[in-house]
């Protein structure tokens, strides 16, 4: 065998070619009209915009979350002071969980992960001097969404803000959590109640945001390849859509504000291929399966995150040439929104200094690489083209066998997501160890003299004064008006009604994160998993 010729292949198993031509049987399968199109317009191969990054650059987004609101808000500030475009928030585990910051299961997480929210008080201070009218606001945030969208109009309110003029998204992704995250509270159907319930509140109220943002990004970090990322993401979308119709929702009034999260990690060509297929398949779906009629229905629009798993402890500056070459690969993937990871990240939250040179790396690929002056630049190239289709038919199989499952929901409490992310990652892992995928700094070009780099800590004085905060809450509120509140959430959680009206009327007499959690809880039960 000649040096070279041996067998390579991207992580979803797609054998590599030394040279792509048009005589390859995927280049000769290749229909421009029915899979490429123009961007724009359908399928969306290209993007779907027509002028992409000629007429705005995407949203620039860095995912901050100080332990505490006001300490989070001094770093927002300092972001868009540099130039960030939307403010991304970090959310404790605490918050995440439905766990006020006093509760016993929250000792030593609070502020660790991400900021601490217990109360409308809390969200007033995160977004103390940001007018909400004026950024656009993504949170990272699953189990209790609803709640923390609520807080956020809750606080636009007081500033004079319409919910018709605020913008922004939440994740509100439960299956995934299921599948590999595990920051779930409650059983999957009541959890695909609270989705829906939120679907038809902003479609009525709140028409500007982004109700879900279905996310392949933790799955990614959890070891999934790129094709099972496309797969489980559009897999868990259509059991969202099917969810949506089911509680008798019109796919097209709701379907135009579903959004998608995905990982960007380090095979270059594979990467930007994976973002076309996904859209081009999601457009597919939406068209054929579900018979959607406004274009807006077919687009799938998405946020891009850098990989967190590729970046390394050892060497970390070197983490700042993986990150400028995944959030390249996402532009010319043709994403809408994009946070880089900091260098230090693998370590600990990121430092200022780590987030600023993040933010600029984006700011160097928009304004001076020439990458955003022509619309999808590697359209036609045989070898993006040939990934493309081949991710396109890997994930088209995966969802096949889905369906046959009974769908998302089925196949993840039958573990299925599961198992095939735990075999990819280990795949991933005895690479690594056996030398074979080379990282560098961890199993080659290794430097046994590496200095420590300086990282951000936590103040346990902050976190004790957040504990104190939401005890101050409790005795200085109306509890008799809270009591009556939660009373109105149980029954409503009791019978079919939208549960979200009676949480916002909780939310505004100052009913606490955790107090809300807890009462749903006590109608829906918390989820244990069989598998």
């Amino acid at each position: 065998m000649e040096p070279g010729d041996e067998r390579r292949t991207t992580d979803s198993g797609i054998e590599l070619q030394p040279v792509y031509t048009a005589d390859d049987p995927a280049a000769r399968g290749f229909d421009p009209a029915r899979d490429l199109g123009e961007p724009g317009e359908y399928p969306f191969t290209r993007g779907v915009y027509p002028t992409m990054y000629r007429h705005r650059l995407w949203t620039m987004r860095q995912y901050a979350g100080m332990a505490t609101a006001d300490e989070t808000n001094a770093r927002f500030r300092y972001l868009l002071d540099q130039g960030q475009t939307g403010i991304s928030v970090a959310f404790d585990l605490p918050t995440q969980m439905g766990l006020d910051s006093d509760h016993p299961r929250a000792e030593g997480e609070v502020g660790k992960t991400g900021v601490a929210i217990d109360s409308v008080d809390d969200m007033e201070r995160l977004f103390a001097g940001i007018p909400l009218d004026r950024v656009s606001t993504s949170m990272t945030i699953n189990a209790t969404a609803p709640i923390l969208l609520l807080l956020y109009e809750l606080v636009a309110e007081d500033q004079g803000v319409a919910s018709t003029d605020i913008s922004g998204t939440v994740q509100n992704d439960i299956l995934k959590e299921y599948a590999a995250r595990g920051t779930y509270i409650y059983p999957p159907e009541p959890s695909m109640r609270l989705i829906t319930d939120l679907f038809a509140y902003c479609g009525e109220s709140v028409p500007r945001w982004n109700t879900i943002s279905i996310s392949g990004y933790h799955m990614r970090e959890a070891g999934s390849t790129a094709a099972q990322e496309i797969a489980f993401t559009l897999a868990d979308g259509i059991a969202y859509v099917q969810a949506a119709l089911d509680a008798g929702l019109d796919v097209d009034d709701f379907a135009p504000r579903l959004s998608f999260f995905f990982a960007c990690h380090m095979h270059f060509f594979e990467e930007i291929a994976k973002f076309r297929a996904a859209r081009r398949m999601w457009a597919r779906i939406m068209r054929e399966r579900f018979e959607a009629k406004d274009p807006r229905s077919w687009m799938l629009r998405f946020h891009t995150q850098t990989g967190g798993a590729t970046l390394t402890a050892q060497q970390p500056e070197v983490n700042i040439v993986r990150t400028a070459l995944e959030a390249l690969a996402a532009v010319l993937g043709g994403t809408q929104s994009l946070h880089t990871n900091a260098f230090d990240e693998a370590l600990a939250l990121p430092t200022e200094h780590s987030a600023t040179i993040a933010l600029r790396t984006q700011q160097v690929i928009g304004y001076e690489t020439g990458v955003t002056e022509t619309v999808d630049p590697v359209a036609g190239s045989y070898f993006v083209e040939s990934l493309t289709s081949e991710l396109e038919r890997l994930a088209s199989d995966y969802i096949e066998r889905i369906d046959a499952m009974g769908g998302a929901v089925r196949a993840i409490e039958a573990g299925f997501y599961q198992d095939e992310i735990h075999e990819a990652a280990f795949a991933i892992q005895q690479g690594i160890e056996s030398g074979e995928r080379v990282v560098v700094g961890v199993n080659r070009f290794v430097d046994a003299d590496e200095q420590p780099i300086e990282l951000q800590r936590i103040s346990e004085s902050e976190v004790a004064k957040q504990v104190e905060r939401v005890r101050a809450l409790r005795a200085d509120r109306d509890q008799a008006a809270v009591d009556a509140a939660l009373a109105g959430v149980a029954e409503t959680a009791s019978g079919t009604g939208n549960l979200l009206l009676p949480m916002k009327r909780a939310l505004r007499v100052r009913a606490t994160l955790g107090e809300v959690s807890d009462t749903l809880r006590s109608e829906f039960g918390e989820y244990r998993p069989s598998y």
